[in-house]
């Protein structure tokens, strides 16, 4: 009895919160858009041009090294990419648990 209260008073709270964590959510969802210099539109075109080259390269001639040169090339090229654009990256996790933080503290 005392764990089908404890359940029925857990999901209560759970949708309880649900509209307030949406809503909060879709404010902070509206991008701004980024206005890039002329170096910095140059480097992201030839960065997509490389990233399309290395996907359409015959990969399994390669070894195993070359293979992970390439992989840690397109990384590379992706991470500097993100810093160009601008704005911050949050993961899922990271957005789930600063939802969790504001309901617990307020």
């Amino acid at each position: 009895m005392k764990k089908t209260a404890l359940v029925c008073l857990l999901v209560i709270s759970s949708i309880a919160y649900l509209p307030q964590t949406h809503a909060a959510i879709n404010t902070h969802s509206a991008k701004k858009e980024v206005v890039l210099t002329e170096a910095q539109t140059l480097r992201l075109n030839q960065i997509n041009a490389r990233i399309i080259q290395i996907q359409n390269m015959d990969k399994s001639a390669l070894s195993a090294q070359e293979k992970k040169v390439l992989r840690k090339e397109v990384r590379a090229m992706k991470a500097e990419a993100r810093e160009s654009s601008g704005g911050i990256y949050l993961s899922i996790g990271a957005v789930i648990l600063i939802i969790v933080l504001l309901i617990v503290l307020l």
